[in-house]
């Protein structure tokens, strides 16, 4: 069964070393997912799998045989950005613009994490599944993507704008 990557099926490659990240990259020509460190330490590699954010360097790709993929190109519908990206541009929620797209796929796995109830480590009541997304937050759930020129605030005004309400 192939990977399905934005929507269509995808061979896996025919070397079992090569990574999601190179599968994305080289093989299939998707810029947006970034090479940072290639040691799973930055996320500027993060990408959604079956709705879940991973860190795509540390991934063999044939590991996600028949699971979809879903990179920053493939966000985009019908040619209109998600409203997180969006977000990123109206709130400057970048300035090299290198981390952006593991910052926009990892905000959004994160979303799903906090609809689904699992806390974090700042999360104060562990016992409810109403997780209310407030800066502190937000900045542990999404401490594993580096943002290397200061872009930081427009990051979090911009997932805050669009996930803070759906959290509570």
């Amino acid at each position: 069964m192939p990977i399905k990557v934005n929507g269509s099926p995808v061979p896996l490659p025919s070397d079992p070393r090569v990574s999601l990240l190179d599968l994305l990259r080289e093989q299939l020509h998707l810029p947006g997912t970034k090479k940072g460190c290639n040691q799973g330490a930055c996320g500027a590699c993060t990408v959604l799998v079956d709705g879940e954010r991973i860190v795509s360097c540390l991934a063999l790709a044939v590991q996600y045989d028949g699971r979809e993929v879903v990179t920053v190109e493939g966000l985009v519908e019908n040619g209109v950005l998600h409203p997180l990206q969006g977000a990123f541009v109206e709130h400057d929620g970048f300035q090299c613009g290198y981390c952006t797209p593991g910052q926009i796929c990892s905000a959004i796995g994160m979303a799903t994490e906090i609809g689904r109830g699992v806390p974090s480590h700042v999360t104060v009541d562990l016992s409810t599944d109403v997780i209310t997304l407030d800066r502190d937050e937000l900045r542990e759930r999404m401490s594993g993507n580096l943002c290397r020129c200061g872009a930081h605030n427009g990051i979090v005004d911009a997932i805050l704008e669009v996930y803070a309400e759906a959290a509570e």
